[in-house]
């Protein structure tokens, strides 16, 4: 082994959730590594996305807290949001996880590689001339921020999400093109935070990729709290004003604000690496993999936001760890895409797993399914919080569980308990016989089941 470039075992372009999950993994199976990351280590989720927003967003609900004290019977005032202050502690929490993750990084005395890597052979990457080859090779380039054609992101008066996590002061009033989760989730805190926000959908409903109830609940809920939405309403133009931006919708519709954040989605990050040129299947910019993670290239892997489907670091996480699993020979079990679980941290959160009711429609045919909505009414701590929402099953009627999703205050904290449900693949009767705690909204959890095994305990539920 005189020429350590040939020496690895496993080389992996990129340093995200995806790519980092897997170096540890195939570092702890014996395997040799080498981790190329043009960026930080941690990729999106931790610098860009998931971390730094759900801070945000709690510090949102601190200020909802404080707003609405007096009915709880605490005397509080809000007097305003410093956004250095808030910043300050987002950045706080990311960088005491960046400095763990690099201390994992430098432990596993995995090969960590700084630069811009470039596919240049089936088993070889180039980073800043220096060529890297190993027996595997892992892609794992993540995603960027999408606009849309004609739309320029300028980061000033049109930001994207990255950009829209940095501002030094909250904007007086914004409009949010695209209601899907980042749009919800920054609507959620902007609100606040005291900002005006208005939500621009092309789709006929908000965060439309999750149940059509759980959609209904956060649009509901939105009304309440003030949030303006506008749905099936697709994007014309965006003009700069004196104070801002003034934004057209379909039917020559105007809404004017300081700022407009362009949250249409993540796109993949595969241009100019090489992919193509190499033979590497694509479509539409993504990387095309089958079950196991391989692209058509034997001995190239593909895992996260670049592989077809939902762009989640927990996804990509799980991905790494198989691939690793599968290059050591371990034989693992392919990924069940529909037992991800998935939160979007708005208020109120949306959690769910497994199939909505209408894909169990499509997939079992409308006879075999049934649901049932648990109302949060009937759960003492939800109302101890003062949340509204609900827990909704979808079984196959003399079968499992097959779909959970859940609308209210910290339900995000109950999917570990409904993805276990859908992928131990569950009946109502073997859930319901299990003693959930009180006073939690784990409760409803048991309840919801209860009722679906037919021993419903709250009739009113």
């Amino acid at each position: 082994m005189s020429d350590p470039n040939l020496g690895y075992d496993v080389v992996i372009l990129g340093g995200g959730s995806g790519g980092y999950a897997c170096a540890l993994r195939a570092v702890q199976l014996g395997l040799r590594v080498a981790l190329i990351e043009k960026d930080k280590v941690g990729g999106t989720c931790l610098h860009r996305g998931c971390i730094p927003t759900k801070a945000l967003l709690h510090a949102a609900e601190v200020a909802d807290s404080t707003r609405e004290s007096a009915q709880f019977g605490v005397l509080a005032e809000l007097t305003g949001i410093d956004m250095s202050g808030v910043n300050a502690y987002k950045d706080g929490v990311v960088a005491k996880l960046y400095k763990g993750l690099q201390g994992m990084i430098k432990a596993a005395k995995i090969d960590y590689i700084e630069g811009t890597g470039k596919l240049v052979g089936k088993n070889t990457v180039e980073v800043d001339g220096r060529r890297i080859t190993g027996k595997n090779l892992v892609l794992a380039t993540g995603s960027y921020s999408k606009s849309i054609p004609g739309l320029d992101i300028d980061g000033e008066r049109v930001i994207s999400s990255e950009h829209a996590l940095n501002l030094g002061e909250v904007p007086a009033s914004a409009v949010i093109l695209g209601g899907g989760v980042i749009g919800v989730e920054f609507a959620s805190a902007w609100h606040s935070f005291g900002t005006d926000v208005t939500i621009i959908e092309a789709l006929p409903r908000l965060v439309a990729a999750e149940d059509a109830d759980c959609s209904k609940q956060v649009e509901r809920t939105f009304r309440k709290r003030g949030i303006t939405f506008k749905t099936g309403k697709p994007f014309e133009s965006v003009k700069h004003t004196d104070t801002g931006v003034s934004v057209t919708i379909q039917g020559g519709e105007v809404v004017e604000a300081e700022l407009l954040l362009v949250a249409v989605g993540r796109g993949p990050v595969t241009q100019g690496i090489g992919y193509e040129e190499q033979g590497v299947g694509m479509d539409r910019g993504f990387v095309l993999t089958d079950e196991r993670l391989r692209t058509n290239i034997p001995g190239v892997y593909a895992v996260g936001d670049i592989v077809p489907g939902m762009q989640l670091a927990h996804r990509g996480f799980a991905q790494g760890i198989f691939v690793a699993e599968d290059i050591a020979g371990l034989d693992p079990q392919p990924i069940d895409e529909n037992g991800i679980p998935r939160v979007t941290y708005c208020e109120p959160e949306v959690a769910s797993v497994g199939l909505t009711e209408e894909k169990a429609k499509e997939k079992y045919g409308a006879d075999k399914v049934k649901t049932y909505n648990y109302n949060l009414g009937g759960n003492g701590k939800s109302q101890i919080l003062k949340t509204q929402g609900f827990v909704k099953l979808v079984g196959v009627v003399d079968g499992p569980v097959v779909g959970v999703h859940m609308v209210g205050s910290r339900v995000g904290e109950l999917i570990g308990e409904a993805q276990l449900i859908y992928n131990w693949e569950a009946f109502p009767s073997d859930v319901a016989q299990l003693i959930h705690m009180h006073p939690t909204q784990n409760e409803a959890l048991g309840e919801a089941h209860l009722a679906l095994a037919g021993k419903p305990l709250h009739a009113h539920a």
